[in-house]
């Protein structure tokens, strides 16, 4: 990868590549704890980490809210919409460039001007995807994933893939096919489908069965077409349970995972799991990714974080490091992401107006995950945690328990050995140990 992008125009003056300078720089253009070529765990941090941009965030976002219009102004806007495109395109380019970002990701819409006429949203697409690989070609940044964006335009107001109407239907496989198209020309590593409307507002008007069944239809013909066009990659839904929409049909880990070995898809098809969604849900973030570990679907990760006091979507870029050393625990003990990434889907904050505070803001997710690598590392390493985990489950290791385990015992079998045994005794889980060896291993 060369240094950074030098195309037309520089949108972000005065800021060069990004460095490593370590824990005592106070330099906030530079990595604290990030450092690329530092071997952790047999890897790079860049290996394990495969950091990547979001395009809609990091290069659309402009600060609105439903209180008030955006605060945000873009260098690369213009009033043409391919000439806005196509400086987009570099804006996005020269950033990920300068920050050391191997890959980014967009859905079809951030980086190519929509249209209603499905001609000219192909027309636009065509060039910027060809424009995109020029990029790609020029600095050796990667797709890790695209997809379609078939939920902000109107005529998606009741869904995509589940929608009551089979012309609209129709429209956003036209989207998708598309997309692939132009992945497979990107060399994308992913494909991700994410159902932002694929759901309900009420059931007085929705046949939720009739429309999870077209989902898992529309999935398979997209499947197939990926496949018999070369594209490789794995396909991932990103769960999500509201917002929005009232219910969300891959409402969480569990229910995606559910539907995709329901309907046949499982062998094609992970998770991309991001950390907003999975509180949205009532879960951890950790939780949604354990699921999805222990089933072997766990693809990709969208890195960010939700505000505990707002209940919705807030994609703020991650801070906390207990998070992301519990989530790093997780994918380093399935072996890593494979073709997947961390990708941050995280956005500046609506008062944050200068154009570094994208990079700051890059930065620090960065760092923290970088933290939580290490930090992860080290607990695994030291094996307490999992001899605390083996020793809590040991009566299921032997005997009895093991025979229960391997299905060789009846429900009378469990009652003849429960009235022999006696009276279990009670055993400590030790929570507020394990918690507190946490904070030792941050902060000894």
């Amino acid at each position: 990868m060369s240094n950074y992008f030098t195309g037309n125009e520089e949108f972000f003056k005065g800021i060069g590549k990004v460095g490593y300078e370590g824990k005592g720089s106070d330099n906030p253009l530079a990595f604290k704890f990030y450092d690329p070529d530092k071997v952790v765990a047999g890897k790079t941090m860049k290996e394990h980490l495969r950091f990547s941009v979001a395009y809609w965030h990091s290069f659309c976002a402009t600060g609105t809210d439903p209180f008030g219009p955006g605060t945000i102004v873009h260098p690369w806007d213009d009033a043409d919409p391919m000439t806005a495109a196509m400086k987009k395109a570099d804006a996005a380019f020269e950033f990920t460039t300068k920050m050391g970002i191997d890959y980014y990701c967009f859905h079809d819409v951030d980086a190519s001007p929509d249209s209603d006429n499905l001609a000219e949203y192909e027309k636009n697409y065509k060039t910027t995807a060809e424009y995109l690989k020029k990029l790609q070609d020029a600095t050796g940044v990667k797709l890790l994933w695209n997809t379609s964006n078939v939920f902000s335009n109107p005529i998606f107001m009741n869904g995509a893939a589940s929608n009551p109407d089979f012309n609209v239907l129709a429209r956003a496989a036209a989207q998708v096919k598309n997309s692939l198209d132009y992945n497979v020309m990107l060399g994308g590593a992913n494909y991700v489908f994410w159902g932002g409307r694929e759901g309900y507002m009420s059931l007085l008007n929705t046949d939720m069965k009739r429309e999870k069944e077209h989902i898992a239809q529309f999935f398979t013909m997209a499947r197939d077409y990926g496949r018999k066009i070369g594209f490789k990659g794995t396909f991932l839904i990103e769960p999500k349970p509201m917002e929005p929409t009232k219910h969300q049909y891959d409402f969480d880990a569990e229910t995606a995972i559910g539907f995709l070995k329901a309907n046949g898809l499982a062998e094609d098809f992970k998770c991309n799991i991001e950390a907003n969604h999975a509180t949205l849900a009532g879960h951890t973030f950790t939780h949604d990714l354990q699921v999805c570990a222990d089933e072997g679907m766990l693809g990709s990760v969208d890195a960010n974080k939700g505000d505990p006091q707002n209940g919705w979507d807030t994609d703020e870029f991650p801070t906390s490091i207990y998070e992301t050393t519990e989530a790093m625990m997780v994918i380093l003990k399935q072996g890593g992401l494979g073709n997947g990434g961390l990708n941050f889907d995280a956005k500046i904050r609506r008062n944050s107006t200068d154009m570094e505070d994208l990079f700051i803001a890059h930065i620090g997710g960065m760092d923290v995950f970088a933290l939580g690598l290490e930090m992860a590392d080290k607990i695994i390493t030291d094996g307490k945690f999992d001899r605390m985990m083996k020793e809590r489950y040991a009566s299921f290791d032997s005997g009895k328990g093991a025979e229960f385990e391997a299905g060789k015992m009846s429900l009378e079998d469990l009652r003849d050995y429960a009235a022999a045994a006696g009276t279990p005794a009670q055993i400590s889980g030790k929570q507020e140990l394990l918690e507190s060896m946490v904070n030792q291993y941050l902060f000894k």
